[in-house]
């Protein structure tokens, strides 16, 4: 499998609102190229920021009978995604607007 999992464009209305990633900022995700394939076990996770400053995550699955979704997630959470997703495309400063708290 050559190239990543990830699909450049997709959207979804959630809410009644449109959360669409080709007019998204990439914030960190899971799709590190690992010297066969990016994806893990099959699926990955985008952490992404809408124009209007919203955060959600993109799930995409490369599994039969699965679908890729989008799901809106708050600040706080998307600050803990941040944190556990292998790779970040922003600093936390960029991706949030503030420096990160002193331990």
């Amino acid at each position: 499998m050559g190239g990543s999992a990830v699909p450049t464009k997709f959207s979804q209305i959630i809410g009644g609102k449109l959360f669409d990633i080709s007019k998204a900022t990439e914030i960190a995700g899971d799709d590190y190229w690992d010297g066969s394939n990016y994806t893990r076990s099959g699926r990955n996770t985008i952490l992404y920021r809408s124009l209007k400053g919203n955060f959600f995550l993109g799930h995409y699955t490369c599994w039969q009978g699965e679908r890729d979704s989008l799901e809106p997630i708050s600040k706080e959470e998307a600050k803990e995604w941040y944190e556990s997703l292998s790779e970040q495309r922003l600093s936390y400063e960029e991706a949030f607007g503030e420096p990160p708290e002193e331990a």
